[in-house]
């Protein structure tokens, strides 16, 4: 058995009749995939949302770095940089996936770290949402884009 055909059943099993299930919050909050890297998890994530039906939404980031006043660096080269704490340049999404928060944006509302979601609908700079688990389970968000930096101490 291939690599490919390893993963491709790996999301079976965690994922069984994904296809029929796919608007169902419910059948999202009891399956999952863990990781111990995360080169895996953007992997199973690109195979995984492929799986999904509809159309795929792609954002990506517009990164340029600061205090470069000449801009030496090419945007091809900042996004192979994958920094601690900092996703991917690139974020494609399809209806009713689901989604994580890796931030915490605003927890008083229920958008902190670790945060599950469906994705609902997609504008140019905004992803409308429903969260699916804890107390603010079915509450409908907007989540738009945000800047990201380094921390000044990590260089």
């Amino acid at each position: 058995m291939n690599d490919e055909t390893s993963k491709l059943h790996l999301i079976n099993a965690a994922f069984p009749n994904l296809t029929e299930n796919e608007a169902s919050s419910d059948y999202m909050t009891q399956h999952r995939i863990l990781s111990t890297k995360n080169e895996y998890v953007d992997c199973l994530n690109d195979k995984l949302i492929g799986l999904f039906p509809r159309e795929s939404e792609k954002f990506v980031s517009f990164d340029d770095t600061i205090d470069d006043t000449n801009q030496f660096y090419q945007e091809e080269f900042l996004n192979i940089l994958l920094p601690n704490g900092i996703p991917q340049y690139k974020l494609i999404l399809k209806r009713n996936c689901p989604v994580m928060l890796l931030r915490n944006l605003d927890p008083s509302k229920g958008l902190c770290n670790g945060t599950r979601m469906i994705c609902s609908d997609f504008k140019k700079h905004i992803i409308h949402a429903k969260t699916i688990v804890g107390q603010h389970s079915g509450k409908q968000v907007i989540l738009s884009r945000i800047p990201l930096t380094l921390a000044n101490d990590e260089g």
